[in-house]
């Protein structure tokens, strides 16, 4: 019998693809409430205090809810797939590879990235670090994601609605990724953030554009690929492309789920523009993927076991 996880909102989009890598892991094992239990106050109580680990995937304010049921004293370690916790005091930020594996292994309470973070802050967060582009520069997001990141409604309306070739959202400039991007990145000011949505079921493609020439010390391409690449070096589930320009990168309909992430910079003949660019799953290593690799880590297992990797 492996290591117990309950998951509190198993019924969603992000909860059954955990249980699914749940059912495939040789440490874990899956505790779901059934039909009648799932919305009993008692039963999610008694199983958010008594299980080691729980993921909770949940609306903002349901996963703060949940949060609050957990007694003070009670050994339960969370994995938060929401938005609720991700800049709140007292959580750990669940991205290991920018955050340090150590930290996370340490945590009782990580909070899962978003799934447009996760790609930004995987090619812009190395390299502010290390000072090659500045953290007072005004950074602009392009990005387009399958539908399956919108949950159930969202689904549901483009499996009705077969027209839909493409939605772009977030009109308002206030998107809720936004306080992570800025402060994991460690930037001065807000992101620029452009969200998108095709019909496909899964996938993602986050695109940064960078004037570099009109930086103050003008990087190349080549070295911020180089930085990326050292920075990675060490990584299972990231991975830089070196490959030159592709000609084209794209999402297929019907793409098989994938728990890694790869990384692309591309830069034009005089070096004044560049595009970085992350290609992953929104389900897997921007979501659900991601909860598995901060359990693994929490629980000293193998980082990807379960994971599946290109």
């Amino acid at each position: 019998m492996g290591t117990p996880v309950f998951v509190d909102g198993a019924a969603g989009t992000t909860g059954l693809e955990i249980v699914a890598r749940l059912e495939a892991h040789p440490e874990f094992e899956p505790l779901v409430l059934d039909e009648a239990s799932r919305k009993d106050a008692e039963a999610r109580r008694e199983a958010l205090n008594d299980t080691p680990f729980a993921v909770l995937c949940l609306p903002d304010d349901a996963a703060r809810d949940a949060v609050a049921m957990i007694d003070p004293a009670s050994p339960t370690r969370i994995v938060d797939a929401s938005t609720a916790h991700r800049v709140a005091d007292g959580w750990t930020y669940g991205f290991p590879e920018i955050i340090g594996r150590e930290r996370i292994a340490e945590a009782s309470r990580v909070s899962n990235p978003g799934c447009y973070p996760t790609g930004f802050l995987g090619l812009v967060a190395p390299l502010v670090r290390a000072g090659l582009v500045p953290a007072d520069w005004p950074y602009t997001v392009n990005a387009v994601s399958g539908y399956s990141g919108g949950g159930k409604a969202l689904i549901e309306r483009f499996e009705r609605d077969t027209d839909i070739a493409f939605r772009t959202y977030g009109l308002a400039l206030d998107h809720k990724h936004r306080p992570e991007m800025q402060r994991y990145a460690g930037l001065t000011h807000e992101v620029l953030f452009a969200p998108s949505v095709v019909p496909a079921f899964r996938g993602m493609v986050v695109d940064v554009p960078l004037h570099l020439g009109a930086m103050a010390d003008g990087p190349s391409a080549d070295a911020l690929r180089d930085e990326l690449m050292r920075f990675y070096s060490d990584s299972p589930l990231i991975t830089v492309e070196t490959g030159g320009d592709p000609g084209e990168l794209m999402l297929g309909r019907n793409a098989a789920p994938l728990d890694d992430m790869v990384l692309h910079v591309f830069g034009n003949a005089d070096g004044w523009n560049a595009r970085l660019i992350a290609v992953l799953d929104n389900l897997g290593k921007g979501a659900s993927g991601a909860a598995i690799q901060n359990l693994n880590l929490m629980a000293g297992f193998a980082e990807t076991a379960s994971l599946k990797q290109r």
